[in-house]
């Protein structure tokens, strides 16, 4: 049996205003990186597969935790946020004629203007998903997380999300006959 932990990078100036970073390669803060050079993976995760999403932030998170360089994984790249790109959730929550919803209320199906569907997520990652026959971390998003997660709970993007997803965290899921379960609490990352 296959594992796959998952862990959310760093956070940057855009995550603290509140803005949708989606594709746009932003790079971690300072204090991020900071606080994030003090931590380390578990001892049990140490030579597990290490790939990350090619964006800079995901990149940096990863050789942050693991002092070493990741393999970078297109299928990992956030979701495409379309037209949100940049702009503040609360501010398109607040205007009705934006069309956002809550990620409670999307579905499989829905989208952003011009972005991807969490089902479109999904087809672009259940490929790399099929290959992995080791024991791997993948350092992603929360768009990614929140798809793979999805998969791994049967959750289908309706109603509040069995998992609550916080950083320096390895959420980590088993892969049997193609299958993703989740599997146990989330494992902090350790102090070095």
């Amino acid at each position: 049996m296959t594992q796959l932990a998952i862990i959310r990078h760093g956070h940057t100036p855009w995550n603290r205003a509140g803005q949708i970073q989606g594709r746009t390669d932003i790079a971690l803060e300072d204090q991020a990186a900071a606080d994030l050079a003090k931590l380390k993976l578990p001892a049990e995760w140490e030579q597990a597969d290490l790939v990350a999403s090619p964006l800079l932030r995901a990149v940096e998170t990863a050789r942050l935790i693991a002092d070493r360089e990741p393999a970078t994984v297109p299928a990992l790249t956030e979701m495409d946020w379309g037209d949100w790109e940049g702009k503040k959730g609360i501010a398109l929550k607040a205007d009705p004629n934006s069309g956002f919803r809550d990620i409670e209320d999307w579905g499989w199906d829905y989208r952003p203007p011009n972005g991807e569907s969490p089902r479109d997520v999904w087809a672009r990652l259940a490929p790399w998903v099929a290959t992995l026959k080791t024991d791997t971390i993948a350092v992603c998003h929360i768009g990614i997380m929140r798809v793979l997660m999805a998969q791994a709970t049967g959750w289908d993007f309706s109603g509040p999300a069995p998992f609550q997803i916080k950083r320096n965290r390895l959420f980590v899921m088993q892969m049997q006959d193609g299958v993703l379960k989740a599997s146990g609490d989330p494992i902090r990352l350790e102090v070095r």
